[in-house]
Order: structure tokens, then C-alpha cells, then sequence
């Protein structure tokens, strides 16, 4: 029975969701395979991590040093590195984020195990992993087989599975120690800023009335900011209108922007693209404008309306007034 490594992603003392969702596919990959599910944690000295995952793992690794408080790619490459080379886990999960996105490919260079980078799911056959992944801007799914190998590393979209609890764990804690030939690390973490916060935090809205590329010029928006009033709602946007500095980059939903929960998603001119997709996976209801009836928003709206977003609007405008 091999092992499935999933890495702890963590930001100001919080666990990050694509770690949630990690587990959550890795508890579904190990209950097929009967592999042993292992949390991999490097966090600082007495943070409280280990009881918001050991209910989710076989198995928890754990490395505390205030060194590794904060990311730091350079110390996180080594340890993991040490520790897959350890193991030999058939399969390691790391978040597609700057994290992994960092710290990934040096550890397939030093492990020689082959990497599949902003993956959407993880299927194994015949023994062998492979993955899905979007290509043609998400037009196009496709399955990637890899070259043999005694293990294999797998970053993973976030967004891309769930977040909730799946499967019954008791985590034995396991702490090993910094080792001491630990190379010093060539950068430091000064300071986390938070380059989305502003005036409003869309993040704690019920109602998000979203609007995208297909709202055309800057003089509409504030048509749409109206009807977020009149709903009781918060504006956000997709990354194309930030881009254009229609509105500031606190609005944005999406990968690079903010992961939001509204209990209704009101998307207004929004094609869908996966980097706003990602963000709107813990919406409660999805609903999507759009005159393209084909836009990919469509995919994972629970009701869409192909038609003019502006003649919508207006039409509830006027129930609203």
C-alpha cells in the first residue's frame, strides 16, 4: 500500500481552501487505490493546523519552525524533497497557487518525478495516475497520461473539487525535525499585503451582482451598480473590467482576484473563463446573462438567460422600483 501526499497550503495563520479541496480528492483516489492519505504540514511553532486537518488524513506529517512560519519556496523545495525521496508517495498534490507554482517544478527536477501542472481532476488506471486539463482557453478537456515513474507530483486548479469533508480519518500526527544541513534560505518574508482589500469586502456579500467584458464601456456601470442597490447586493466584476481600471481590483472575482460565497452569483456579460469559474465554486446559486449561448459561464450556472444583460437589468429595475 503506497501513500498519497496532499501539501498544506496556509496564509496569516488560516488553511487555505484548495488545501480542503486536495483532501478531498485524495481521500477519493485513496479509498479506490487503498492508499494511506498523508498530510504534509511545514507551518511555525504551535500553530493550530493539525485539528482542522487530522480528521481528514491517515496521517499527518508535521514540520514546525519559525523559519517556514511564513512560505518560503527555497526551505519549503528542500523539505519536501527530503521527504518525498523518504516515502516515495505514488502521487504528491500540491495547489496550482504561487505556492506551488514556486516550489513544484524544482521538486520534479530533484526528485526526477514527471509534473502536471493546473490540473481539474486526477483519475488513476490500471495503477497509473492521469489527469484532466483544460486547453484551448477551456474549450477543450483533455486526459494526460505521464511516463512511468515511482511517483508522480500533480498540481491542482483550485476551484476544482470540493471542499467538504469526505471519508472517516483520525490522523496520526507524526513531527519530525528541521534538519540540521538545512541550506539557508536565499529570501525572506517581510510582509503579506493584500493587494484586493478596499472600501468593500465582496468575500462577505449574499448577493453579488457581477459584471464582465460584455457590460462594453465604463459609462454602464454605474446602470449596474444601481441594480445591486435596488437588490440589496454588492457589485464585483471579472478580471477584464479591472484591467480596463473600470472598477478597483477589490471587485475582481476569479484566481487572481477574490474566492467568493454569495448565497446567489448574478453574472451579467461574464464568458466564463476558468480563472473567474474558480472563484465562484462555493456559490450557493449561479445564475448567468450572457448572449452567447454557447459562453462557458453556462456550464455552471444553475439558470441562464441568453439574452441583451442590459435589457435584463432594466427588466429588474422595474420589478424592483
Amino acid at each position: 500500500m503506497s501513500e498519497i501526499f496532499v501539501v498544506v497550503e496556509h496564509r496569516n495563520g488560516e488553511i487555505r481552501e484548495i488545501t480542503y479541496q486536495l483532501l478531498w480528492k485524495a481521500d477519493e483516489l485513496c479509498r479506490k487505490g487503498s492508499h494511506t492519505l498523508t498530510a504534509v504540514v511545514l507551518c511555525g511553532e504551535k500553530e493550530n493546523f493539525i485539528s482542522e486537518i487530522n480528521d481528514r488524513a491517515d496521517r499527518v506529517i508535521l514540520f514546525e519552525d519559525e523559519r517556514i512560519k511564513n512560505f518560503n519556496g527555497d526551505l519549503y523545495k528542500e523539505l519536501l524533497v527530503r521527504l518525498i525521496q523518504e516515502h516515495k508517495p505514488i502521487l504528491t498534490l500540491i495547489g496550482h497557487t504561487p505556492w506551488g507554482m514556486d516550489y513544484a517544478p524544482s521538486i520534479s527536477i530533484k526528485t526526477g518525478y514527471p509534473l502536471a501542472t493546473d490540473c481539474v481532476d486526477v483519475i488513476f488506471e490500471n495503477g497509473r495516475p492521469k489527469v484532466v486539463r483544460q486547453i484551448y482557453a477551456g474549450k477543450i478537456f483533455s486526459r494526460v497520461a505521464f511516463k512511468d515513474s515511482e511517483g508522480y507530483l500533480i498540481t491542482v486548479r483550485s476551484g476544482a473539487f470540493s471542499i467538504d469533508k469526505a471519508g472517516e480519518h483520525k490522523g496520526e500526527v507524526i513531527k519530525k525535525d528541521i534538519p540540521p544541513d538545512l541550506p539557508t534560505a536565499r529570501r525572506e518574508f517581510v510582509a503579506f499585503e493584500d493587494a484586493g482589500a478596499g472600501a468593500i469586502d465582496i468575500t462577505q456579500a449574499d448577493l453579488l451582482v457581477s459584471i464582465g467584458r460584455g457590460v462594453g464601456e465604463a459609462d454602464k456601470v454605474p446602470a449596474m451598480q444601481e441594480l445591486a442597490n435596488l437588490m440589496g447586493g454588492v457589485l464585483s466584476c471579472s478580471r477584464p473590467v479591472v484591467d480596463k481600471n473600470w472598477l478597483p481590483k477589490y471587485h475582481q472575482v476569479g484566481t487572481s482576484g477574490k474566492s467568493v460565497k454569495p448565497k446567489v452569483y448574478l453574472a451579467f456579460g461574464i464568458s466564463g473563463a476558468f480563472q473567474h469559474v474558480a472563484g465562484i465554486s462555493g456559490a450557493g446559486c449561479v445564475i448567468a446573462v450572457n448572449k452567447d449561448k454557447k459562453a462557458p459561464i453556462f456550464r455552471v450556472a444553475d439558470f441562464g438567460v441568453v439574452d441583451d444583460l442590459f435589457k435584463v437589468a432594466e427588466a429588474l429595475k422595474a420589478k424592483l422600483a
